[in-house]
């Protein structure tokens, strides 16, 4: 009878010690605020771009572990931990886009018509109905100038200066009036 040894499981090695410029991904309580204030954002913008929920789960955690792995170099004189995590998933959503682009599925052309519809298939014209009318429903709930703000910076995706120049205010006021929107939105209930 042989004896067989088991080796032990190796984590991820850590490039270098995270200092001053800490992104806060690598404690527990670091990552832990990130996944309840950022999840979310990270998820629906992920979602918007892919089209697909399955992948959007997936470039988020892609991007939140490229985040654990270089959280010592992020840099807070260029911008938030939030707006550098919006990065890497863009980073990472490109990297998947290609990825499907360079290498497609393997079939034959007999199953290409099947396959085709499912494959790049949107939203039916409902789905997008009953989501609107639910961003509707909740964007309802925010007083007018939080919900300006959200529409303008989230839905339409525009920077905050551009919509700051826009509304005559300072970036700050809107970057305000979004977070107080975005926090009023996660403290409803579930069922909302």
């Amino acid at each position: 009878m042989t004896c067989v040894r088991l080796e032990p499981v190796r984590t991820v090695p850590r490039p270098r010690p995270c200092g001053a410029h800490c992104a806060g991904l690598c404690t527990d309580e670091g990552l832990a605020s990130i996944l309840a204030t950022d999840r979310g954002l990270l998820h629906w913008r992920a979602l918007r771009a892919l089209g697909d929920s399955g992948l959007a789960e997936q470039a988020v955690q892609e991007a939140l572990l490229r985040g654990w792995r270089s959280c010592a170099f992020f840099d807070d004189t260029k911008g938030s931990v939030r707006a550098w995590l919006l990065t890497i998933l863009r980073n990472v959503i490109i990297d998947m886009v290609r990825a499907r682009a360079a290498r497609p599925g393997d079939t034959g052309w007999d199953e290409v018509d099947e396959l085709s519809d499912v494959r790049y298939a949107h939203p039916d014209f409902s789905d997008r109905l009953v989501d609107g009318l639910l961003v509707a429903d909740l964007l309802a709930l925010l007083p007018a100038q939080q919900r300006e703000a959200v529409v303008e910076v989230i839905l339409r995706d525009r920077a905050y200066q551009e919509v700051a120049e826009e509304f005559g205010i300072p970036v700050g006021t809107v970057k305000t009036r979004v977070h107080y929107a975005l926090r009023s939105l996660r403290n409803l209930p579930r069922g909302a």
